[in-house]
C-alpha cells in the first residue's frame, strides 16, 4: 500500500469536518471544534514558542514562521497575540457576531486584531489547501501572507518561491495525515534556498512520519521526538470514531491503553533541524524547564 492509500485508510477513521473547515469566516468551524474540546494549539504554543525565542536569540531578527494546515489562522493568533483557545471560542462564538454576515465579520476582526498587541518580530506565512479560510486569515491580519495550495496534488508556483525564502521555522499541528511526504518535498526546495529552518510537527499516534522524515533526511535533516509526551488534540467526536481509531493504532502496533482509550485524539511532537544544530542543543535540553 502506498503512502497516501495508507494515510487515506487511516483517515477514515476519523470525522469528516470538511464542510465546515472552508467557509468565509471560522463561527461554524469553531462551533463544532468548542464541542470537541478541540485544545492542540494550545499544548503547540509554549513549544512553538521555545523554538522561536531560540531563534530569535540567534539570529537577532525577525522570525518568520511557515504553518501548514493554517486554517483560519489560529496558530498565528495565538503566537502573534497571546491569545488562548478559549479566548477564540469566546471572540467567534460572541452573540453579537451571531447574525452577521461574513464581511462583517472580516471587518470586525480587522479592528479586533489590529488593537492588540503583537509582537514585531514574528511573521506567520499560512499555507492551507482551504481557500477562504487563507483568505480571511490574509485579510484580516493574522497571516502576513497566505497560500492557497494543495501541495499533494500541484507543484509549488514559482510565485510562491520568494514568499518562502525567509522561512526560519515550518510548524503544524494536525495536517500530517492529510500532508504527506510529497509536500514536503515541493517545499523543500524553496524554504532551504537561503537557509535551513527547522521544522516543528505535531502529528497524530496513528499517522507514521517515518516517509517525511525520510525526506527531510534527505536534504541534511535529523529528526527527533520529544519522548514521552502525548499532546490532547480534541475529544472522539463519537463511540464510532473513537472505535476505528483504537482499531486502526492496534493494527499499526501502538497500544491506546491509558491514552486514546481514555477519550482523546492524541499527537507526539517531532522537531527536524540540520545535523549541526541537534547535535549543538539535542531536544531534551532544548526544552528543559
Amino acid at each position: 500500500m502506498t503512502g497516501d492509500a495508507a494515510f487515506d485508510e487511516i483517515n477514515e477513521a476519523k470525522a469528516n469536518m470538511d464542510h465546515i473547515y472552508d467557509q468565509s469566516d471560522p463561527r461554524a468551524y469553531f462551533r463544532e471544534l468548542k464541542k470537541l474540546g478541540y485544545a492542540i494549539p494550545c499544548a503547540a504554543k509554549p513549544i512553538f514558542q521555545k523554538l522561536i525565542g531560540h531563534l530569535q536569540r540567534r539570529q537577532d531578527d525577525t522570525v518568520h514562521v511557515l504553518d501548514l494546515g493554517c486554517s483560519y489562522g489560529v496558530n498565528a493568533a495565538l503566537l502573534k497575540h497571546d491569545l488562548s483557545m478559549p479566548q477564540l471560542y469566546q471572540h467567534w462564538g460572541q452573540k453579537r457576531l451571531a447574525d452577521a454576515t461574513p464581511e462583517e465579520v472580516i471587518e470586525y476582526d480587522q479592528h479586533f486584531f489590529a488593537d492588540l498587541d503583537e509582537p514585531e518580530d514574528i511573521e506567520v506565512i499560512g499555507l492551507d489547501m482551504a481557500e477562504n479560510a487563507v483568505a480571511f486569515a490574509e485579510e484580516v491580519g493574522l497571516l502576513y501572507k497566505g497560500l492557497a495550495l494543495n501541495l499533494e496534488t500541484e507543484p509549488l508556483p514559482a510565485s510562491a518561491e520568494e514568499e518562502l525564502a525567509p522561512v526560519d521555522l515550518v510548524t503544524s499541528t494536525g495536517c500530517v495525515g492529510y500532508v504527506t511526504e510529497k509536500s514536503f518535498e515541493r517545499l523543500l526546495p524553496a524554504i532551504t534556498r537561503d537557509r535551513q529552518p527547522w521544522i516543528a510537527n505535531f502529528v497524530l499516534r496513528m499517522f507514521p512520519f517515518d516517509a517525511i522524515e525520510e525526506t527531510l533526511s534527505g536534504w541534511g535533516y535529523i529528526t527527533e521526538k520529544l519522548e514521552g509526551q502525548a499532546f490532547v488534540q480534541r475529544e472522539f467526536a463519537s463511540t464510532e470514531e473513537q472505535g476505528q481509531v483504537l482499531e486502526q493504532l492496534r493494527d499499526e502496533g501502538i497500544d491506546p491503553a491509558g491514552k486514546e482509550a481514555e477519550g482523546n485524539l492524541l499527537a507526539e511532537f517531532y522537531l527536524s533541524r540540520p545535523i549541526k544544530d541537534a547535535a549543538e542543543v539535542p531536544i531534551e535540553r532544548l526544552f528543559a524547564a
